[in-house]
């Protein structure tokens, strides 16, 4: 098969190879899926920078732990009628070496998703890491039909899609910006509401939410605590993705007077039965048409190291794929 991969971590351009590597045979438990979309996220930059100081957890890595295509082969004690579907794939390089940047791809059973037919290939392969640790950061704490729901820099690939999955079920979702100039910019499908960070948004906030939010989905805990904590209900759950700082400072007293719950959400190692849960309801919102995906470009396998240079440089205005021949 043609594959994508890295023996040593570093900048994309010097560490990226594609060639020919032989095709594995799935095991028990296991399908093998035929790719035609590989979705790349940040934490498949960070895995290949080394990024806090990370070693190579494999001698050799096949990047990308998103994709979608059809199920080509499966292992013992995998129903056969599996073979011949779409699906879409999330996890294939999380506690495995090789990921979806390839022609073929092995994971377990389970992440290996049906993909509704009104559902592209391409919107399949964004749905895998973003989409669920988005479910998981807006109902890890149960249904959110009837709250109001903050959901930081709504315009990133997690928060885009905590904010249309909190709209779906029923929230009322207030998405912030950095600056007034990215307001026009943020989808009316995303948010009923988006409030710019440099523009009074704790009054903005109160505003719309005069008692405060339910549920805060958090970007950046350190840069936005004190923010956080002024425009809180009682007993509302702040869900934390990522922070700027890896030692944030907490406002500690509003907090526990709020009796605020901080939940931090790691994707990898999420249970098992929460990832089923967020795979049916993405595939089942993305069937509905209640998730809108911009993608920025989508590039040969060819091209992996640019669409790393791209995902890098930040200025991409939506998610980049790659495509498999």
């Amino acid at each position: 098969m043609i594959a994508a991969w890295y023996d040593r971590q570093g900048p994309p351009a010097e560490v990226l190879q594609v060639g020919d590597l032989p095709a594995a045979e799935p095991g028990a438990g296991d399908v093998r899926v035929r790719l035609s979309v590989s979705g790349a996220n940040p934490g498949d930059i960070k895995k290949r920078e080394s990024w806090l100081g990370n070693p190579m957890a494999f001698p050799r890595i096949i990047p990308h732990s998103d994709g979608a295509g059809v199920i080509e082969a499966v292992g013992t004690d995998v129903d056969p009628a599996r073979v011949g579907r779409r699906v879409w794939v999330y996890g294939a390089q999380s506690y495995r070496p090789f990921g979806t940047a390839a022609q073929t791809t092995i994971v377990p059973d389970s992440l290996a998703v049906d993909l509704p037919d009104a559902v592209s290939d391409e919107i399949g392969a964004c749905l895998g890491i973003p989409g669920i640790t988005a479910h998981r950061a807006v109902f890890a704490d149960g249904p959110v039909t009837g709250q109001t729901v903050l959901v930081h820099g709504v315009r990133g690939s997690v928060s885009s899609l905590a904010a249309q999955l909190g709209r779906w079920s029923g929230a009322t979702v207030i998405g912030t910006v950095r600056t007034k100039a990215e307001v026009d910019q943020v989808s009316s499908a995303a948010a009923d509401h988006v409030v710019a960070l440099d523009s009074e948004p704790e009054k903005t906030i109160r505003q719309i939410a005069p008692d405060g939010v339910n549920r805060v989905i958090e970007v950046a805990l350190s840069a936005n605590a004190d923010l956080d904590a002024a425009i809180v209900r009682n007993g509302a759950v702040l869900a934390v993705y990522a922070s700027p700082k890896d030692r944030p400072e907490l406002p500690f007293w509003p907090m526990l007077f709020a009796n605020v719950t901080i939940r931090l959400l790691g994707s990898d190692d999420f249970p098992q039965d929460a990832k089923d849960a967020a795979a049916r309801d993405l595939s089942k919102a993305a069937a509905q048409s209640a998730l809108s995906i911009p993608i920025a470009e989508i590039m040969p396998l060819t091209r992996i190291a640019a669409a790393h240079e791209l995902m890098e440089s930040g200025t991409a205005p939506g998610r980049v794929l790659v495509s498999l021949p």
